[in-house]
């Protein structure tokens, strides 16, 4: 769930490098058959029903991805 404001998929990768340090390989093409033009969700159900509301940003949502990553290099626990 995020905050309602979409980005492209060049401010993901651009984002990524930001948190991660690292160079993100990548090439500009078209899209693929069945690739959507865009995805995106209004969250305020859940801020309406859970009381809830994103508090930051793209670069800190990355952060914290790369962060968990880090900490997590085979993903989630079997146990």
């Amino acid at each position: 769930l995020g905050t309602g404001t979409g980005y492209s998929v060049l401010q993901m990768v651009r984002a990524m490098e930001k948190a991660s340090g690292r160079e993100i390989k990548y090439k500009i093409t078209g899209r693929r058959e069945g690739d959507v033009a865009s995805c995106y969700a209004n969250p305020a159900l859940a801020e309406c029903e859970l009381g809830w509301k994103a508090a930051f940003g793209l670069d800190k949502m990355c952060e914290d991805l790369w962060r968990w990553q880090l900490q997590n290099p085979t993903g989630f626990s079997k146990n």
